[in-house]
């Protein structure tokens, strides 16, 4: 009997050992993922950026269609695109979540007289507390005409 006892103790003491989760801050992180593709013709094809995100209390996102809580700054001219994300968690929920965003742009300008040009996006988020995230850097893009 003593032996079970022990063998349950050693048990006990590996999995008060284990590493426990890292916390999620409550401020929203993002990291750049992808942009596709990554050469395109100006007004004609879209562009998918993907970025992951992770909330420690799960109120990135919004329910009011006229709100923007997601940013993407154009290196050409500074020009800031605003989109909604779509809230991801319930109102009173305080959950960690983490996933991908797809951001569509339908079509990309020339906005020089050349025939091409590249570009990047700086790319962040701000959650319903009105938490900014870090800012990324996209890929380097190609647009021609």
């Amino acid at each position: 009997m003593s032996k079970v006892w022990i063998y349950l103790a050693l048990i006990a003491l590996g999995a008060s050992g284990c590493a426990k989760d890292e916390a999620i801050s409550e401020i929203p992180e993002i990291e750049f993922v992808s942009a596709t593709p990554q050469t395109l013709v100006a007004y004609s094809d879209s562009l998918v950026v993907t970025i992951s995100y992770r909330d420690g209390n799960g109120d990135l996102g919004e329910n009011d269609t006229d709100e923007n809580n997601l940013f993407l700054q154009d290196s050409r001219n500074g020009v800031t695109y605003g989109f909604r994300v779509r809230q991801l968690a319930p109102d009173d929920a305080v959950i960690a979540i983490d996933g991908n965003l797809n951001i569509k742009l339908p079509n990309v300008p020339i906005i020089g007289e050349g025939n091409s040009e590249s570009l990047s996006y700086s790319i962040w988020v701000i959650d319903r507390a009105g938490n900014e995230s870090n800012r990324v850097q996209s890929a380097s893009i190609t647009v021609n005409r």
